[in-house]
């Protein structure tokens, strides 16, 4: 019974020993997966669509498409000033068409001083 007795002790640990060593290599590879499967994640988040880098860069173009509004605002409210001074003044709107475009009234002579 002895012999009996260390022959299942012995398939036992050539068992135990088979075990140990299939159940290792998955906490060997599970590392190397885990660090791939960040590094593809990381390379996602920085480069991908909608990643970080592209964010950058998107908020410099509305940084300067935000102070071109803003230039561009100014003129309309200069130019929308301008129109309603012309439609309140129509003196102002005369010597505009003189001065601009070099209308005159009716029965006046348009006399030009070269120099």
């Amino acid at each position: 019974m002895h012999r009996f007795h260390n022959e299942k002790i012995f398939g036992y640990a050539l068992m135990k020993k088979k075990m140990t060593h299939s159940i290792r290599l998955p906490f060997k590879i599970a590392p190397i997966l885990l660090g791939l499967i960040l590094l593809f994640l990381q390379y996602k988040l920085w480069y991908g669509t909608g990643g970080i880098k592209e964010m950058v860069t998107l908020k410099k173009q509305l940084s300067s498409q935000s102070q071109l509004n803003d230039i561009l605002k100014k003129q309309n409210e200069a130019l929308l000033h301008q129109v309603h001074y012309l439609q309140a003044n129509q003196d102002a709107v005369e010597s505009r068409a003189r001065q601009e475009l070099g209308m005159i009234k009716k029965g006046e002579t348009f006399y030009q001083v070269m120099k």
